[in-house]
């Protein structure tokens, strides 16, 4: 049928065009102003207590009105005007993933933007972060898969087996990064903006110097630093110690490992450097690591971790650390590692996973008047990321919100559209899906069980919780001992999923979808009308209907 349906009230009321024939495929498209109701069957604008009156209209009309809002909203609207007294609307200091969406985004609004940047374009994400590390974590995964593949048939030549060239496998790596950090140039310049390689430091709440002599006024100003890594440098022995930055450029694969910290990072290149053959101890001072993650997925991981031969270590810490001279060592030396619990561990590299602080020392932004708080340096902001300075705004790692690279760019992207695009955007924080690429991974949005029923207690209500462990189909073969775990989190009186988490082999890749549902609101009885795809892990997320009894 080749006419829409609207469904309104009379004149003077707001009204949507919805623009789809199809049931329950709507596209909303705001002909004054007001608000969509997307029920099975219809979407239509409503008032409490309004009957819905249908209303056909011929399919030109909708498309006149469609296209008339669409120009009046992008195409149609003024460039942004620009402040005469500055050389410059905005100048972005720091080229990641952040800051580069920022200066992008200003530039196709027509501001003039220069953006400043002393090392690689992407940031921590593409150069030894989000980017790298992936191409590492398929990288470790290898060894297993080879052993799993005689499970299904897979033999070598006189009982061989792959040999891991790990320079090659840097070098690949590197490759990979030079080609987006290529990409993040040519967008940058074919929306107009000025790339500046260089140290930016503010003189003024208006003036950035960069080292070479380049003075930039500008209207406003973005710092977009991110982060890095903590460095120990008051214990003994620290200067021995690598970081995450440097496990990326190591020359050699090291033997045995020391992974001290139990955040994501160091969870993560512990699973690494496994994977790809090292001997691995953890040590962590808490009674167990990630925190802030659903208990169940992280004492799961442990387990899995711990099964696979990884010696964890909780509630340990390191004393000191120091070199002994080995012949036989790759790197001339071993590490000797003491530990808080009195015991030592040798290893040929110690991996400080302790925590991440602001690039804020230096920058100038206390002779701008910027404010500052934690003694790390962190930028305090507001909802639209603006500083305490009115045209001097922050995002990403340097505001220790949600240090995740899709929130820096939403963050970016809200500031360029608010500011020279003349719109009202903030950005959302909340039930932000995440993943940590250990090994099994975890994917996690939404509440954990301990978050949901403090919450619902203090609403007097109460959580049900929905949980399955079970072998996957890929291990039926192998025998390998590992296992998935699928957990939903519902808020009893109505049955909103409040959370999912995950740790499965696919975690990050499911977790994607699922976050939509659960912040769209989706209930307990969404997920249960779904029907399956058989044979997955992910089907249980809508089979399971047994609630875990709750402890006494």
């Amino acid at each position: 049928m080749n006419s829409w349906w609207l469904r309104g009230w009379p004149s003077g009321r707001l009204l949507f065009v919805c623009g789809s024939p199809f049931v329950g495929q709507s596209r909303c498209t705001p002909v004054l102003a007001g608000r969509c109701c997307r029920r099975w069957g219809a979407a239509a604008v409503h008032r409490p207590g309004a009957r819905y009156r249908p209303a056909r209209l011929p399919l030109s009309t909708v498309r006149s009105l469609r296209t008339a809002h669409m120009s009046s909203s992008t195409s149609a609207r003024p460039p942004y005007a620009h402040n005469s007294a500055y050389d410059y609307d905005l100048v972005v200091i720091g080229g990641g993933s952040g800051g580069v969406r920022a200066a992008r985004i200003a530039a196709q609004h027509g501001a003039r933007v220069v953006l400043v940047e002393a090392d690689r374009l992407g940031g921590t994400c593409v150069n030894v972060g989000c980017i790298p590390k992936k191409l590492l974590v398929y990288g470790a995964h290898y060894s297993h898969d080879f052993e799993d593949a005689r499970a299904y048939g897979w033999t070598w030549p006189d009982n061989g087996r792959p040999v891991l060239d790990w320079s090659q496998m840097i070098r690949n790596k590197d490759t990979e990064i030079a080609r987006l950090n290529n990409v993040y140039q040519n967008n940058l310049e074919k929306a107009g903006v000025r790339i500046i390689k260089g140290r930016g430091v503010l003189t003024d709440a208006h003036t950035v110097q960069v080292d070479g002599g380049n003075t930039l006024s500008t209207d406003y100003i973005l710092v977009a630093v991110g982060g890095r890594p903590n460095r120990l440098s008051g214990m003994p022995g620290g200067e021995h110690c690598i970081v995450s930055d440097d496990c990326f450029c190591l020359k050699r694969l090291p033997r045995s490992v020391l992974v001290l910290g139990g955040g994501y990072i160091g969870v993560e290149f512990a699973g690494i450097f496994h994977g790809f053959g090292a001997k691995v101890t953890q040590a962590h001072r808490g009674k167990m690591f990630l925190r802030g993650f659903d208990n169940d997925a992280r004492q799961f991981v442990a387990e899995q971790m711990r099964q696979a031969g990884i010696d964890l270590r909780f509630e340990c810490s390191l004393k000191s650390v120091e070199a002994i001279p080995d012949a036989e060592s790759p790197e001339g030396r071993v590490l000797r590692a003491h530990l808080t619990d009195g015991s030592t561990v040798m290893v040929d590299q110690v991996l400080l996973a302790v925590g991440r602080h602001p690039n804020t020392e230096g920058i100038g932004l206390d002779k701008a008047g910027v404010r500052m708080v934690d003694g790390r340096g962190t930028i305090v902001v507001d909802e639209y990321s603006r500083t305490n300075v009115p045209n001097i705004y922050a995002v990403g790692d340097v505001t220790d919100r949600l240090n995740l690279t899709p929130v820096a760019i939403a963050e970016g992207h809200c500031f360029a559209d608010t500011v020279f695009g003349g719109m009202d955007r903030r950005p959302d924080h909340e039930m932000v899906a995440t993943a940590v690429f250990c090994n099994p991974p975890i994917g996690t949005v939404g509440m954990t069980e301990e978050r949901a029923r403090q919450h619902c207690a203090e609403h007097n209500d109460a959580v049900d919780v929905y949980r399955s462990v079970f072998r996957p189909l890929k291990h039926t073969l192998t025998h390998r001992e590992e296992r998935t775990l699928m957990k939903l989190v519902v808020q009893r009186s109505t049955q909103r999923v409040l959370g999912c988490h995950l740790v499965s082999d696919a975690a990050g890749e499911i977790i994607q979808a699922v976050a939509i549902a659960v912040k769209m609101g989706a209930t307990k009885a969404d997920f249960d009308r779904v029907i399956g795809v058989h044979p997955t892990s992910a089907e249980e997320l809508v089979t399971m209907r047994q609630k875990v009894p709750e402890a006494n």
